[in-house]
């Protein structure tokens, strides 16, 4: 309880500095973020869809990052379940729609999660650093997007770099046709509910904490490290893959160059200051998801509104590490 508060209270600071050090009235500045993020039922809407993908990559980059593997690719396996999901929407859409819906969330997490395995099963198995495949799989996602929306996935009249837009019916239920907020948001809270149960309530969840924790003592008592880390990897990009599926079928209902948002990225600070916790990373998903829908208000009277959102999580991650470091029992000097 205590460090939640002292987390709460360093945002708010982190909050306070960045608008004072770029000149901006903290006050005012503290009420339009508020008035942008919660003012209405519009900035409600913002809010809550931004938060969506934040906090389902955020909790595939807590469970990897539990289990010791530093997944960096959460974007390429965003990108991945997207475009895995608009394959099967494609092929699924005219002969069974009513299918197409759960079966592009299906296909966008098995999407996700396999481009992750991958990267698992290259460090376990052939010694590649898990960040540095990661991040150049970032890299072949985006390559392979702009391919299939030039070609095979490509919308019929060919005019496009996109796909075909899904129809209403096979898109997310909007909860009110005047802003963007849809039904995805319901698949993030039970992503997090059932997170916090596999990392706290199973077997497997006390493994993969074990074998972040102290590799030597998991192999010691004889758990299988190697399996524990790519089911982890799996577990995160289908996670981060399936924030691809959400977004596709709640917001965009198209797959282009432009589907990439960085929410990938933007999920790794999520998640450290949300302590690797689903319920942190709830918290700490919704504070940037208003944080985002805020600085739109912001921006209308200051143009580095934007910025100044990517700005205060950078502060505040390096306060969470200051602070970390602070806290960190100091070593044992032996005099001898």
């Amino acid at each position: 309880m205590k460090r939640a508060l002292v987390t709460v209270a360093g945002l708010l600071l982190a909050l306070v500095l960045t608008l004072a050090v770029f000149g901006v009235d903290v006050r005012q500045g503290l009420s339009l973020i508020a008035e942008g993020a919660f003012g209405d039922k519009f900035g409600v809407a913002r809010t809550l869809v931004r938060a969506t993908p934040l906090v389902l990559c955020g909790l595939g980059m807590a469970i990897a990052w539990r289990a010791g593997m530093y997944n960096i690719g959460g974007e390429g396996q965003y990108v991945l379940g997207g475009l895995a999901g608009a394959w099967v929407a494609k092929a699924l859409v005219g002969p069974a729609p009513g299918l197409a819906n759960p079966a592009v969330l299906i296909a966008a997490a098995l999407g996700g999660a396999l481009f992750a395995g991958l990267a698992g099963w290259l460090q376990v198995r052939r010694g590649v650093q898990v960040v540095i495949s990661t991040i150049l799989l970032n890299f072949t996602a985006l390559q392979a997007l702009s391919w299939a929306v030039r070609g095979p996935l490509q919308e019929p009249k060919g005019q496009l770099p996109l796909t075909e837009r899904l129809p209403d019916t096979v898109m997310f239920q909007r909860f009110d046709p005047q802003t963007d907020l849809h039904a995805g948001v319901f698949v993030a809270v039970a992503a997090v509910v059932l997170t916090a149960l596999l990392l706290w309530a199973t077997k497997a969840g006390y493994l993969l904490r074990l074998v972040g924790q102290n590799p030597r003592v998991a192999r010691a008592n004889r758990v299988d490290v190697g399996r524990a880390q790519i089911g982890a990897m799996l577990v995160s990009g289908g996670l981060c893959g399936l924030a691809g599926g959400v977004d596709y079928l709640g917001l965009i209902g198209q797959v282009g160059d432009g589907f990439s948002q960085n929410w990938g990225f933007l999920a790794i600070p999520v998640a450290l200051l949300g302590g690797l916790d689903p319920l942190g990373v709830l918290a700490s998903g919704l504070y940037f998801g208003a944080l985002m829908a805020g600085g739109e208000g912001l921006a209308r009277f200051n143009q580095l509104g934007p910025t100044l959102v990517y700005v205060i999580q950078a502060v505040a991650v390096l306060g969470l590490v200051a602070l970390n470091a602070r806290s960190r029992p100091k070593p044992v000097v032996d005099d001898d």
